[in-house]
């Protein structure tokens, strides 16, 4: 594969067109309503984030929503404290996020495998009950964080903003947060997370990382300190996971313990494998495929299923609909953990393994040759130097 800036530069240009025009070609699917395209991009940056850990080191960490909840918090407290304005609110969950990584991943990141795993799943089931009971004062515990109208918001007072007649709303220098104009100042974190993906990806400190999967036991007998590297992909990985707390406040400015979670951590796991962890866009197909299920199969009944079903003969389609209404609905987790498992068994890299299996078979019948290994080892070599 050819790593040239121009490469580059066009694969951005390819997924800012995608992301941005998503409302567009998202909405013959039923998926075009803001909340849902919020919800694509700010668990979009969440996968990102934790897939330059897990997908690049093969470090599986099951604490991340920790710095979600962390971002979330910490953006909620700056909007009643500052400014109702969500740039600073991004700026400081995402720094705070990146601290509360740098402490957990220097004590987990003394085991490896199965015990790191375990390690962040204890800090984070630690942080999810001192939120709910120790930490009342400052998370509102099992009500969550919320703002008032009696909140001070120094910064907006010194300027001369006024404060609303209800709750305050979040704002971009005066453009609401809400809606499609919510959607797109998320989209444009989700483009700027990715593209700092693909730089990590493709830099020598992107294979070092890549190394540390493949072999780290041999990169340590050659000297090499693995454990700097290691540290800063979790840091970073938080610093994503923050960014998407605070994107998550920036729409709706509710911050509660239940972002902090183990099933949460669980959920871009499951989109990360699902998607196909270690490659660029494989978790993004991740995210889309959990969230298109469960905002639209769950809200799916028999009355849908018939309407969609009703070019069938009357008997077939009753039967047709017997058989799928258990999979849509209540039962939509059916559906995604029968998805789950065909890909787990027969497309271990994910959905882009079975899309660049299709790839490879459309160029063979078209006569496409495909480049050597030692060709594509060399050019990348070259690139990199």
């Amino acid at each position: 594969m050819n790593f040239s800036i121009k490469n580059d530069l066009s694969v951005m240009v390819i997924f800012a067109a995608i992301v941005l025009t998503a409302p567009l070609w998202l909405a013959p699917l039923g998926a075009g309503y803001p909340d849902l395209l919020q919800k694509f991009a700010i668990f979009g940056i969440f996968a990102i984030g934790f897939n330059i850990l897990f997908g690049m080191t093969g470090y599986l960490s099951f604490g991340h929503a920790v710095f979600l909840g962390v971002g979330s918090y910490t953006s909620v407290w700056m909007f009643k404290l500052f400014t109702m304005n969500v740039i600073p609110a991004v700026i400081m969950g995402t720094l705070l996020s990146g601290v509360f990584a740098l402490l957990i991943g220097y004590v987990s990141l003394r085991r490896s495998g199965i015990y790191f795993s375990i390690l962040t799943l204890a800090f984070a089931q630690m942080c999810y009950s001192l939120a709910y009971s120790v930490l009342t004062p400052i998370t509102n515990g099992e009500t969550g964080l919320q703002l008032t109208q009696q909140d001070p918001r120094y910064i907006d007072s010194m300027v001369g903003i006024e404060v609303e007649a209800g709750l305050p709303s979040t704002n971009l220098f005066g453009m609401a947060m809400s809606g499609y104009s919510g959607f797109y100042f998320c989209a444009v974190m989700l483009i700027i997370g990715f593209y700092i993906s693909l730089k990590i990806f493709r830099s020598p400190y992107g294979l070092k990382l890549t190394a540390i999967k493949s072999n780290q036991t041999r990169m340590k007998y050659t000297g090499f300190n693995t454990k700097p590297y290691l540290l800063s992909a979790f840091v970073i990985s938080g610093m994503y996971a923050g960014l998407a707390g605070s994107l998550m406040a920036a729409t709706d400015p509710l911050a509660g313990a239940e972002r902090m979670q183990w099933t949460a951590s669980g959920e871009v796991v499951l989109m990360t494998i699902l998607g196909g962890a270690g490659t660029l866009v494989g978790p993004l197909l991740g995210v889309g495929i959990i969230k298109y299920f469960e905002n639209i199969f769950s809200a799916m009944n028999v009355p849908a299923l018939q309407e969609i079903f009703n070019f069938l003969p009357d008997m077939l389609a009753n039967g047709v609909v017997a058989v799928t209404q258990h999979f849509v609905g209540e039962g939509w987790h059916l559906t995604l953990g029968s998805l789950f498992m065909l890909v787990v068994i027969f497309l271990p890299g994910g959905v882009m393994e079975g899309i660049g299996l299709i790839t490879k078979y459309v160029k063979k019948k078209m006569g496409i040759s495909e480049k050597s290994s030692f060709e594509q080892d060399t050019e990348t070599k070259g690139d990199a130097s």
